[in-house]
């Protein structure tokens, strides 16, 4: 069995646990929005025709942001279509996805959606077609208490109490010449810049998230950052990051150490924001909204969009089905997510459902759980209070794409007032069990005794490539692992080979 041994000490944090880094995306794309979480002739559908299933996956999985409504269809958007009697609303095309778009869901259907849900609403303004003028009135609809042309349409269409949104993406990936309304650095920087000053004019308690490059394999990665945060430094909060390129081609060992160029990603945009910060003189830290982020195997038939004449409403597009290592990889992502709290302060796994997502749905029917919705509900449900730093000694293994890397990779939280610990670890081995083994003397509360294993469950299956269907999404599951014993402080624990696994102690 390969040694791996972790060091905590409550003495050494990274950084709080934040909520936001538990979001997710909601974007008018193939079936996300349209029998995702909005299908009214479902059972379960609620009087807004919102599917009462995925309602209550979307609290399990513990979603705290959505991010809406997009993505690369926010660029094209005009929000005043998704507003007012549905019988009025225009069906327009929606050129980023090749996609018709009848507006049955809009603004304020996902607003009641997000209450009823329990999440906090992440909006997207257009600035690929549309610029500050529209995003004004978008802010004034949302959250001008009344009296003013917008925040009176707001109420006229039944929403008397204003939406308080705080959180506003400035425009969705602009240096992507894929996108409608790609711009230059400088152009994108100065139209981000105005536009950001004025709907602070409207309302000062917002929180921006300017656009970071669309992807670390830009040629203009960094020199994007840099020259759009010189323009706007002082009037955002947030830059964000996007990254999907991590997927399994036939390379599984690079692809389980995809966290590797996550962290490295997460280094070379801070990097970057605060380059900025020193040249520029600033007091404030930007820091970073990573607000899309998953597995996405890109060069599959399902991510193709339609062509020609053929604009449908909600085709099949982006459905990926995950297997366990799939699953893997995304709490290793989460992983490197936490670690890194003290800089990214929200993020956001793309997307919710049907759409690269860990919920999917039936048109009318079933729905179920994909694998890598276990190691994100776990991981949002029991870190809780400070991020540790934690020192890992690993044997590493070869990879064609990161080089040698560590064998295991591990993240840690802990509860001050309760002293509570969570273990969040990865065995990337293809073929050995690992056997973490950490002392956790210096965790204990004062007074309080030794700490005891309360929870350790492994997410894990000899076939790899296993992946949920309706028919079967409980066959591989997170399992108790009853090899976690903690005896004289000292806690080890087995996992075996291309596995997620979680412990808790108390």
């Amino acid at each position: 069995m390969l040694p791996v041994t972790l060091t905590l000490d409550p003495a050494f944090t990274v950084g709080p646990v934040r909520r936001r880094t538990f979001g997710s995306f909601v974007e008018h794309l193939g079936r996300c929005v349209y029998t995702g979480i909005h299908d009214p002739a479902h059972p379960s559908a609620d009087e807004n025709g919102f599917r009462e299933d995925v309602i209550e996956m979307t609290r399990e999985l513990g979603i705290s942001t959505v991010r809406y409504p997009g993505g690369n269809f926010v660029s094209g958007y005009r929000w005043e279509d998704g507003v007012g009697p549905r019988e009025d609303r225009p069906t327009r095309l929606d050129l980023a996805w090749h996609s018709s778009d009848p507006n049955l869901v809009g603004l304020d259907e996902f607003m009641a959606w997000a209450a009823k849900t329990g999440v906090e609403p992440m909006m997207a303004v257009n600035l690929g077609t549309r610029g500050i003028q529209e995003a004004l009135d978008l802010l004034e609809y949302c959250n001008v208490p009344g009296g003013t042309h917008f925040s009176d349409l707001r109420r006229a269409n039944g929403h008397e109490e204003p939406y308080r949104i705080k959180m506003w993406c400035l425009g969705n990936e602009m240096d992507g010449p894929w996108q409608i309304g790609h711009k230059t650095a400088e152009e994108y920087a100065r139209l981000a810049a105005e536009t950001a000053r004025a709907m602070r004019l409207l309302d000062p308690t917002i929180e921006l998230v300017v656009c970071g490059s669309s992807s670390s394999d830009m040629a203009t990665f960094g020199t994007w950052e840099a020259t759009v945060l010189a323009e706007t430094y002082e009037h955002v909060d947030y830059i964000s990051a996007h990254a999907y390129y991590w997927e399994e081609d036939g390379d599984l060992a690079s692809f389980l150490a995809s966290a590797v160029d996550m962290d490295h990603f997460i280094e070379s945009v801070t990097a970057a924001a605060d380059y900025v910060r020193a040249a520029g003189k600033h007091s404030k830290r930007v820091n970073i909204s990573f607000d899309e982020w998953n597995v996405w195997y890109q060069k599959r038939a399902e991510s193709k969009p339609p062509t020609g004449d053929d604009w449908p409403v909600a085709p099949v597009l982006l459905e990926d089905r995950y297997n366990v290592a799939d699953a893997v990889v995304v709490g290793n992502l989460l992983i490197s997510l936490l670690r890194n709290t003290d800089r990214v302060h929200a993020a956001s796994l793309a997307q919710l459902v049907n759409v690269i997502a860990p919920i999917m749905t039936e048109p009318g029917g079933r729905s179920w759980k994909q694998t890598i919705f276990h190691p994100f509900a776990q991981a949002s449900q029991h870190a809780v209070g400070d991020v540790l730093q934690v020192g890992i000694d690993a044997p590493t293994y070869g990879t064609a794409r990161f080089g040698d890397v560590p064998v295991a990779d591990a993240v840690a939280t802990r509860d001050p007032e309760t002293g509570a610990v969570a273990i969040f670890a990865v065995n990337r081995s293809l073929t050995e069990t690992a056997v973490l083994t950490v002392d956790v003397r210096a965790l204990t509360v004062s007074g309080a005794g030794n700490l005891e294993v309360v929870e350790s469950t492994t997410l894990s299956n000899p076939d790899h490539t296993w992946a949920a269907t309706a028919d079967d999404s409980t066959s591989v599951l997170p399992r108790d692992n009853d090899t976690a014993k903690v005896v004289d402080g000292v806690l080890t624990v087995e996992v075996p080979p291309v596995s997620w696994n979680m412990l808790r102690l108390a």
